[in-house]
């Protein structure tokens, strides 16, 4: 289904697709080992200098209260905010958790298309697809797609832009 007619340009609206599920243990993971870093960290000065716990113990607990709520809140908001869709016009996503985001960028900008699979990614079956675009705005970033959704697409994507008039400038 088009969403644009031939010749107009593809308009800011709501993408339709979330981002695959195992984002949420993704994001959980990452938020975990970063809280057991500066936790850790902190835990290891409380041990070895016991004249410098009475200022070490509220940053903390304040490390540790954040970690929390990055490990068991932010990932679940996340993605429920986090939306994405591609059509033959145009790349959509919607970002944010206080500030939304919507962005659009039509086919006939795109520049590159790039896919990346960290560690976590790989072993979770997830990876990102990133659209470089002739915008000032940066990089288009889909993020927690299934690997196979996330080259088919970027597929999609490179022969989309290989076949838009235009020089993505």
């Amino acid at each position: 289904m088009n969403v644009v007619a031939p010749g107009e340009k593809p308009r800011l609206r709501p993408p339709r697709n979330r981002i695959d599920r195992r984002a949420v243990l993704w994001w959980t993971l990452r938020a975990l080992i970063g809280s057991v870093v500066f936790v850790g960290g902190g835990l290891v000065a409380f041990a070895l200098f016991p004249d410098a716990r009475p200022w070490v113990w509220p940053p903390l607990v304040l490390f540790a209260v954040i970690g929390l709520v990055l490990t068991l809140i932010t990932p679940r908001w996340r993605y429920r905010v986090h939306r994405w869709e591609v059509t033959d016009e145009a790349v959509y996503t919607a970002t944010g958790w206080f500030t939304k985001e919507w962005r659009v960028a039509p086919m006939s900008r795109i520049q590159t298309v790039d896919t990346e699979r960290g560690p976590l990614q790989q072993w979770l079956g997830l990876a990102k697809v990133t659209v470089t675009t002739a915008s000032s705005a940066g990089n288009i970033e889909i993020e927690g797609l299934d690997a196979e959704v996330a080259e088919r697409v970027s597929r999609q994507l490179a022969d989309a832009a290989g076949l838009t008039e235009g020089d993505a400038t």
